[in-house]
């Protein structure tokens, strides 16, 4: 987009899950098996005279996050928790590492000011780990 062209696989190796380190409020967690991050800018045309745009307008950037964590991670956190409640966390930071593959550099997104939003959980018959998903309000993310 900018004259640079990126090279998206090296040596025929792209990274997968297993090239991804997540850290939540400075502690690397194992017990993580998703994490959904995103960031959207309201952008809208702005018209004038006549049928085209005359310029384009910004608005606001929601950022949303999800995660799965099994219920010993969760329960760590809660034992961290004033009140045993995950909303009651203070806020926290979420790094997300892309570990170098085969030469590849590492790559890092910071998900800021995290707070959980909801709590529990559910387990089923024939269920052989207990993870569940988690949303979090976030303040910012960082894509370098």
């Amino acid at each position: 987009m900018n004259g640079i062209r990126y090279n998206s696989m090296i040596n025929g190796v792209v990274h997968s899950w297993s090239s991804v380190q997540v850290i939540m409020g400075g502690t690397p967690v194992t017990g993580v098996n998703k994490i959904n991050y995103n960031s959207k800018q309201t952008k809208e045309a702005i018209y004038g005279a006549g049928q085209n745009p005359v310029g384009k307008g910004y608005g606001k950037i929601e950022n949303s996050c999800t995660i799965g964590l099994l219920r010993e991670e969760v329960e760590a956190m809660r034992a961290a928790s004033p009140t045993g409640r995950l909303a009651d966390l203070a806020p926290f930071n979420i790094i997300v590492q892309y570990l170098p593959v085969n030469g590849q550099k590492k790559v890092t997104h910071r998900i800021l000011g995290a707070e959980f939003t909801n709590d529990g959980g559910e387990l089923n018959e024939g269920d052989t780990s207990d993870y569940n998903e988690y949303e979090l309000l976030v303040s910012d993310i960082r894509y370098n």
